[in-house]
């Protein structure tokens, strides 16, 4: 074959396919869980909950699971020196393959291995593949996750050395996935496939290999999903302990250094995910992952058991939730304050949630014990708000006139009380920027620029200059912006204006629907996207300007913010 058919509707569903599978089902199976490294500057801040989940439920039907953290290493060496890299490197390739071949003489062959990881680990996932299979040629070897959901079968063509992918939420797809594992154990994979024993996920020969095409379903339920199982971070192939090097470091604030800042400090914190994807559409926004925009959410009575299990075990005193969007549902917000008291919790908290959520809900959080928001502002402009297509709900309370520095700009009245409500009910709003969206000017990116400073102002009100007190304030409002990036999946992404720019600068072709094609050029980019902080080139070295404003205002803005002197903007 030269192609493999796309999974439709007449798939069958994996939950089915395992339903009369017993407790032991899965014994005598090994599979590795590999997560993938993530962004270099940045400290390993967030455990990874998602194959922790998966660890767990295989673990559940007599698996032995394992997971190699990738992203929990930092070397710090003359090469991170050099590289500026205060928080240290990633591992080389050949520590990856060091700490990988380790694992194998503690544990013995392994006969899955799954790669977890955004579009932003495509380099990593073509390097790791070609070192496991060097290794274990016979391993049934899966990607699942953000690069497999988008990309999907166009992946065999850019790592060959894959025998499957594995499209959206793995939590039920991993047991069809097990399953496949064991019979190829059992009977090898040549008689597995002669002798049909293989799941529906099975669709043939892609370039002379066997291939597999797996979709997953999140569990209508999400409290029915096990906790994840972090015991299998405590002792990696090196005898360290990842999971207290994760406990260890605050999941937000200036140490974490994720674009966030924070008025006070955490000395022990987890992380976890109470909610999945997100109801509304960002044009910028990639949810494709995490079930298309569909919503999920735990009950309040299954986080709180969660949080009691985490202070009890792990002795932290703050709990992340790394939601996309925690406040959707006012009336598990409701219910928070009183079900984390009868569970005897005064553990303080934080997540992420829209502006226009941070209304009579902020209180109720804080109640709870919620000390901490994040907020994806991305600009304060009305132009770029509504090309983000975000217009809809932080625009729907119109605009406030408010002075910065003498001069008067319109802020939208949503972000304006989100601040102050979070303030009133001791919460610390923190909010992330994005500059040189399509369709930007200078002029949009003041907006911006005025707002961090209004909040600044805002923060700093009744503080003594140049005292402890209005430091610690001023420096806790994020003054940092990340460059517009065009990721697949994304509205932005088939932006006329955002196509014509990769055309020009990547020869990145496009279907009739928008669609790239999986070729070279396509390669190229998402190698790019490996970083989210950094400013894209093509191969000529020039930055990707997916804003209005000229390229030498482009650059000089960028100056400004990456010396944190943005008021400077303000100037030009």
């Amino acid at each position: 074959m030269s192609s493999i058919p796309i999974i439709g509707n007449k798939s069958p569903s994996p939950a089915d396919i395992v339903s009369d599978m017993g407790t032991d089902a899965l014994k005598g199976l090994k599979i590795t869980f590999i997560n993938m490294p993530l962004r270099e500057s940045a400290k390993p801040n967030v455990a990874p909950e998602g194959p922790g989940i998966l660890a767990s439920i295989v673990r559940d039907y007599g698996a032995d699971p394992y997971i190699l953290d990738l992203n929990a290493y930092r070397v710090i060496d003359g090469r991170s020196v050099k590289q500026k890299l205060s928080n240290g490197r990633h591992m080389s390739y050949k520590e990856a393959e060091d700490l990988f071949l380790t694992h194998l003489e503690q544990v013995g062959e392994v006969d899955v291995i799954a790669f977890s990881g955004m579009i932003t680990t495509l380099r990593w996932q073509e390097q790791m593949a070609k070192i496991i299979k060097k290794h274990l040629p016979n391993c049934l070897l899966v990607s699942g996750n953000g690069l497999a959901t988008e990309i999907k079968e166009g992946l065999f063509k850019w790592i060959p050395e894959l025998d499957a992918v594995a499209h959206s939420e793995g939590d039920d797809v991993i047991l069809a996935i097990c399953k496949d594992g064991k019979v190829i154990k059992e009977k090898g994979l040549r008689r597995a496939i002669d002798t049909d024993s293989l799941t529906p996920y099975y669709k043939g020969e892609l370039d002379g290999r066997p291939r597999f095409v797996y979709g997953g379903n999140r569990p209508k339920y999400l409290d029915s999903l096990p906790f994840a199982a972090w015991d299998l971070l405590e002792n990696d192939p090196y005898g360290n302990n990842l999971l207290e090097w994760y406990i260890n470091v605050p999941i937000w604030g200036t140490a974490a250094n994720n674009s966030s800042a924070t008025p006070f400090t955490m000395d022990r914190s987890l992380s976890t995910v109470s909610s999945r994807g997100c109801p509304y559409a960002c044009a910028f926004c990639y949810r494709g992952a995490q079930g298309e925009r569909n919503y999920g959410m735990r009950s309040a009575e299954h986080v709180a058991t969660q949080a009691r299990e985490y202070v009890d075990k792990y002795n932290i005193d703050f709990l992340g939730f790394v939601d996309d969007n925690f406040a959707v549902d006012k009336r598990r917000i409701d219910l928070l304050p009183q079900v984390f008291k009868d569970y005897g919790l005064n553990i303080s908290w934080g997540t992420h949630t829209r502006m226009d959520e941070a209304d009579e809900r902020a209180f109720k959080m804080a109640e709870a014990g919620c000390v901490y928001i994040g907020f994806g502002a991305e600009s304060a402009s009305e132009h770029t708000l509504t090309e983000m297509k975000k217009g809809g709900f932080i625009l729907k309370n119109g605009m406030t006139p408010t002075k910065v520095n003498g001069k008067t700009y319109d802020f939208p009245t949503t972000m304006v009380n989100a601040v102050k409500n979070c303030n009133a009910a001791n919460i610390h709003a923190n909010c992330t920027w994005i500059m040189a969206y399509p369709g930007e000017t200078l002029e949009h990116l003041k907006t911006s620029v005025a707002f961090i400073t209004w909040q600044q102002q805002y923060m700093t009100n009744g503080s003594t200059p140049g005292s402890n007190e209005y430091t610690m304030m001023f420096d806790s409002v994020n003054r940092a912006m990340f460059t517009a990036t065009a990721y697949p999946g994304t509205a932005m992404f088939k932006d006329l204006r955002v196509r014509k720019l990769l055309t020009n600068n990547f020869g990145i072709s496009f279907d009739a629907n928008g669609n790239p094609l999986i070729d070279d050029a396509f390669h190229t980019y998402v190698l790019e996207l490996d970083d989210a902080t950094k400013v894209l080139h093509n191969e000529a070295g020039i930055p990707l300007n997916f804003g209005a404003m000229p390229m030498d205002t482009f650059l000089q803005a960028r100056e400004h913010i990456d010396a944190d002197q943005i008021e400077k903007i303000l100037e030009m």
